[in-house]
């Protein structure tokens, strides 16, 4: 029986304000990342009636926090760029950027292996040249050519682009027609061959072409265009931390839902749904409870759960296999007794085999011998994240999803493998100073957050799934069913999301209206 029932037996209501005489309508969102939260916080802007059910106990999505034993961890995302998107945010509802954000510079640390000394990576070019002047000659000139190249591509597409809807293909082509000729040939290469046309030395091509891997990808599967992720890192706007860590900006969103009068009810997983006709009537739990609304917004990924939950055969299991998906994570979360002097806040550890590396790591059913990784200990920045005398370390190693690899009864010693390899290149034994210890497998990721086959970023950000082949925000057989987060429309990264709520908001608007 389901008793929650007795409280929500049907949340499906009109309101009539006496006021204009406009009906009210209901929203459900399911699921409270941090697309599911900013569309909520939007659409209840407009007058809308929002609810968000979510599967855990506390809101956030994978922009979360674990704590223990007094030391707090980001789950999954650890910087935020292009913070004038959550400006943007809070603008257009009328209020301040509740959040304090420091920008970061020197941005991280590379250490490659081998080398005693890690390359720290400032957002001057002229601070950078001097960091490499051994190995990359006139690096600020050639720095410099790079990142305006990528910045007019940034600057041509940011708005009919990235901030646009697109309804269908035909308008998304007109879009991209209207763009200039001259970033053509950035749609024909990937990021190893444009890095490698700027720079001659192979430390720099592998720095400048990171990025990709911020997109669950590696460069030479990734393409060209998004060196422009380079322009936003270092020319644009940079990376900031989030005072108190990343999931204050998840609190803060919470803060003023809850403030509108918007609901989280947590513990609820949705696995079924009622139609009739061409629209969706009810959402069911895994306890058989029903709800119901006008209006329906998912935050699971986009083309998962319409092969899960709505049953589609284009997104069945076999069809979703052949799509191409961005690497799983592996993730360590350690409290160390003691302080690391060499490491801050962002550091990144890399071998000597980077192509070697970055073709095999997709497809191999093994973990890594030697894994690049990378490691945040934000206790650098912020004290409070871990006892006095302490430090946090959130370690996240990119591997294989489990079309490739299903069996990590091997997590352990990959996390050994890991810890071993920090305590070489930092001087400092890790494993002797451990107080706490949490491993996340892709098996862990995929059934916690509901990623498929346990990818970290769900579907690539391949020329055939972005844009208008990018699953839609607006669902093609139920004309109240909407989608919202990193597996539609723009795509991945905090504030790619930010502006996907915006787009799912305005299509629902065009659709509904504002209602205040």
């Amino acid at each position: 029986m389901c008793f929650r029932k007795l409280l929500t037996l049907d949340l499906s209501y009109n309101m009539t304000k006496e006021k204009d005489r406009i009906i009210m309508k209901e929203v459900l969102v399911i699921g409270s990342g941090l697309g599911g939260l900013t569309a909520a916080l939007r659409l209840s802007s407009k007058g809308y009636r929002v609810r968000i059910l979510e599967k855990h106990s506390k809101p956030g999505g994978r922009l979360n926090q674990l704590v223990i034993d007094g030391f707090k961890f980001d789950v999954g995302p650890s910087f935020m760029s292009m913070t004038y998107i959550l400006d943007e945010m809070f603008s257009d509802l009328g209020i301040k950027n509740p959040l304090k954000l420091t920008p970061l510079d020197p941005i991280y640390q590379v250490f490659f292996e081998g080398r005693n000394r890690p390359y720290k990576i400032w957002k001057s070019t002229a601070k950078l040249q001097e960091e490499f002047s051994k190995i990359e000659p006139d690096l600020a000139a050639k720095a410099d050519k790079y990142l305006a190249k990528a910045g007019e591509f940034f600057n041509d597409t940011i708005g009919p682009v990235v901030k646009s809807n697109f309804d269908g293909y035909a308008d998304y082509f007109f879009k991209l027609s209207r763009l200039p000729l001259k970033h053509l040939p950035y749609l024909f290469k990937n990021m190893w061959s444009e890095v490698s046309r700027n720079f001659s030395s192979e430390e720099m091509r592998i720095i400048f072409s990171l990025v990709a891997f911020f997109l669950g990808s590696t460069p030479f599967q990734t393409s060209s265009i998004y060196s422009l992720l380079s322009y936003t890192e270092l020319k644009h706007d940079g990376y900031w931390n989030i005072e108190g860590g990343m999931y204050r900006l998840t609190e803060a969103v919470v803060e003023l839902l809850e403030a509108r009068g918007v609901e989280i009810i947590y513990n609820t997983e949705i696995t079924q749904i009622e139609y009739q006709g061409s629209s969706v009537k009810a959402l069911l739990d895994r306890n058989g409870c029903r709800y119901s609304a006008d209006i329906y917004v998912s935050n699971s990924d986009a083309a998962a759960f319409r092969g899960t939950v709505l049953g589609r055969k284009k997104y069945s299991e076999s069809n979703l296999d052949k799509m191409d998906w961005t690497l799983a994570p592996f993730t360590i979360y350690l409290g160390i007794k003691g302080k690391i002097d060499i490491l801050m806040h962002h550091n990144y550890f890399l071998g000597n085999n980077f192509k070697n590396y970055s073709n095999t790591i997709f497809t191999s059913s093994i973990s890594p011998d030697k894994p690049y990784y990378y490691v945040n200990a934000s206790s650098k920045s912020f004290p409070g994240c871990a006892p006095e005398g302490c430090e946090n370390l959130f370690i996240l190693c990119p591997v294989p999803d489990m079309r490739y690899k299903s069996d990590w009864s091997d997590k352990e010693q990959l996390a050994d493998k890991i810890i071993g390899d920090i305590s070489k290149r930092t001087g400092f034994d890790i494993a002797e100073n451990v107080i706490v210890k949490k491993i996340m497998s892709p098996m862990e990721w995929a059934d916690t957050f509901n990623l498929y086959r346990g990818s970290g970023l769900g579907l690539a950000h391949g020329m055939n799934q972005i844009g208008a082949f990018r699953p839609k925000n607006k669902d093609e057989e139920f004309r109240n069913l909407y989608y919202v987060g990193a597996s539609t429309i723009p795509g991945t990264g905090l504030p790619m999301v930010i502006i996907s709520s915006k787009l799912t908001a305005e299509r629902i608007e065009g659709d509904y209206g504002p209602l205040s």
